[in-house]
Parts: structure tokens; C-alpha cells; sequence
């Protein structure tokens, strides 16, 4: 071996040794010995970023020891915060930064972040808003020939302890020549959780319907809400309140809707690795007859894409209105594949 290969090998030897002097090391009670990143502690756990088993999670009550190249931002128990470099040994803690150190132990450690971040129990107290725009467009030609467009915006205000959605959607199919579909529809929906998974909420939703006949229709109501299943992968909401329900026709032999009424709706989401699947129902029966109703349905499946920003969408709506207008089915069912773009 030449004295330049020799060379070469001394420098990668060292550069790794150095890099290992450089990593973060976390130690068990049962004497394992973690080496990566420490990049955060959060809820009980410990997560280390490794270059051999990706993000590793360690329960904090393991752990016995924490040691960090670089300073990171921790919080106690106690509420204390300090920026500096972890060390210690047996579950005893010390934090040294610029202003002193900190002696704690392993379990007295509430959170820890990069440090000069913000704390992400505040972060998670903050209101945000987030958007998407959604668009298809679907065509057919030969023994029959269809057009379809549809695009909607969707705005969502969420906090700890209440959501604001603000949405719209329109809806044009064109089959032989002939409409199919021509559906506007508007919204605003508010819900806040006041005790636990109790909540209560305001909703609206006003449009058109052309295929259907209605010139214009509005759904107002309000009313208690509960929780099912409240966790950070899988939601689930039912609601019970009172609505008013408006329906004008445009061929006057259809009698209008104006009448007070119930309203049931529920809500779901569920988040896989790489995927979520979102359910909603709503059903709003009139007073002055139960048998008069309007019964709507969405189910998708969707995608990401390469970019996080994007996703696709593969769904199915119904809408049901028990008593049409004349000469219109009461049943519409749509299916569609949609581009979605989100952003914040």
C-alpha cells in the first residue's frame, strides 16, 4: 500500500471517528446505546434520527442517559425552558448553556426541540389556516361524447378547540350535447369543542341545482356535536341540531321548501402511512313532514403524489331528495378522480 492510500484511509478513519465523537447517544436501562440525533421528546418518548435505522423511538421511562453534540431546547416539568447541551449519566440530566446549568433527571423532562424553535405545545395552540384547490376534468368521444369539469376551493381555520371550514364547489357535465350536471354550491361551517369531545356548531350551505330544477336552496343549522373517536390519526363526529331548509323551483308546478327541521350529520377521517380516507353524511328531515328530506353522502380516497403539496382523490357523492321536482330523479350519484393541491 503507497503512502497516498495509506493516507486516504487515515482520513476517513478519522473522519468517522469524529463523526461518531459528534452524534448524539441515548442509553436504556437495558444497556442499549442509541447513536444519532436527538430530535425531540415529546409525550413520553424519545426519537432518534440514526443513518442505520431511520427514526428510532425509545420510551423516555428507558432511558437512563441523554447526551447531545450540539444545544437543543428543553422543557421541564416544572415549565422551566433552557437552550444548551444535555450530558449526564444513571437518569440524572444536566443542561449547560451561556446563563449556567440545570440539574434535573430523565423523567423531570417534559419536551425537547432544536433549539431557537418554537415550543410545540405552543405551536400546537396556534390557529391555522390551510387551503386546497381541487380540479377534474373527464372526456369521452365515439358512440357518445361527454365533457365534464369540476373544481372546488376549500379554506380551513383549526385551532385546539375549534375549526372554521369556508368551501365551494361547481360541478358542469355535458353529455351528447345535453347537460347532465350543473350544480353550484357554498358554504361555511364553524365547530367548537367546548368540554372534552363535546362541541357544538353553525353550519350553511346555499346554490343551484339546474338538472334538479332548483333555482336556488339553503340549509342553515346549529346544534351539539360529540366525539366518537377523538385520536390524532382517526376522528370521528356525530351531531344532532335544527335546521331550516329553503328550496325554490323554477318550473311552478314543484310546490318550494320552507320549512324548520332536524339535522343529523356525521363526519370521518382516517390516516393511514400513505393515505387518508374521509367520510361525511348529512341528513335534514322537515318538521311538517319527515318524509320530505335531503339526504347528501361523500366518500374519497386520497392519494399523495410525488410532491407532498399534491395529492389525488378518488371518491363518490350522493345526493338524495325525497320528493323532486317534476320529472327529476330523487337519486344523483357522482364518482370522481381529482387533483388536489394543498398549501398553508
Amino acid at each position: 500500500m503507497n503512502h497516498k492510500s495509506l493516507l486516504k484511509l487515515i482520513l476517513v478513519a478519522l473522519t468517522m471517528s469524529l463523526g461518531a465523537l459528534r452524534a448524539d447517544v441515548v442509553e436504556t436501562k437495558n444497556g442499549s446505546r442509541i447513536v444519532g440525533k436527538v430530535t425531540k421528546i415529546d409525550g413520553g418518548s424519545v426519537s432518534v434520527a440514526t443513518d442505520y435505522a431511520g427514526t428510532v423511538t425509545i420510551k423516555q421511562a428507558e432511558v437512563t442517559a441523554i447526551n447531545t453534540d450540539a444545544s437543543v431546547a428543553v422543557r421541564l416539568a416544572s415549565g422551566t425552558r433552557i437552550d444548551g447541551k444535555v450530558s449526564g449519566s444513571a437518569g440524572a440530566v444536566v443542561v449547560t448553556s451561556s446563563d449556567g446549568t440545570v440539574n434535573t433527571t430523565v423523567d423531570k423532562v417534559a419536551a425537547s426541540w432544536a433549539a431557537g424553535g418554537k415550543d410545540p405545545q405552543l405551536v400546537a395552540l396556534e390557529r391555522g389556516w390551510a387551503y386546497e384547490a381541487s380540479v377534474d376534468v373527464s372526456g369521452k368521444s365515439g358512440n357518445k361524447s361527454q365533457l365534464g369539469t369540476a373544481a372546488g376551493v376549500r379554506a380551513t381555520l383549526a385551532g385546539v378547540s375549534d375549526t372554521l371550514v369556508f368551501y365551494t364547489n361547481y360541478d358542469r357535465q355535458v353529455t351528447d350535447g345535453r347537460k347532465s350536471a350543473d350544480q353550484f354550491k357554498a358554504g361555511a361551517d364553524y365547530q367548537s369543542n367546548f368540554a372534552g369531545k363535546n362541541s357544538w356548531y353553525l353550519r350553511n350551505e346555499g346554490g343551484f341545482d339546474r338538472i334538479k330544477d332548483i333555482q336556488f336552496y339553503d340549509v342553515a343549522a346549529f346544534g351539539l356535536g360529540y366525539d366518537f373517536i377523538k385520536k390524532p390519526k382517526q376522528t370521528a363526529t356525530g351531531r344532532l341540531g335544527l335546521s331550516f331548509r329553503n328550496e325554490n323551483y323554477k318550473n311552478p308546478g314543484t310546490a318550494d321548501v320552507n320549512a324548520a327541521g332536524l339535522d343529523f350529520g356525521f363526519n370521518h377521517s382516517l390516516t393511514f402511512d400513505s393515505a387518508s380516507l374521509v367520510n361525511r353524511l348529512s341528513f335534514v328531515p322537515s318538521f311538517n313532514d319527515f318524509s320530505n328530506f335531503r339526504l347528501t353522502h361523500e366518500s374519497f380516497l386520497e392519494v399523495p403524489t410525488a410532491n407532498p403539496n399534491w395529492k389525488m382523490r378518488f371518491g363518490v357523492n350522493n345526493d338524495y331528495n325525497s320528493k323532486p321536482g317534476k320529472g327529476v330523479d330523487k337519486m344523483d350519484t357522482g364518482y370522481f378522480t381529482r387533483l388536489v393541491l394543498n398549501w398553508k
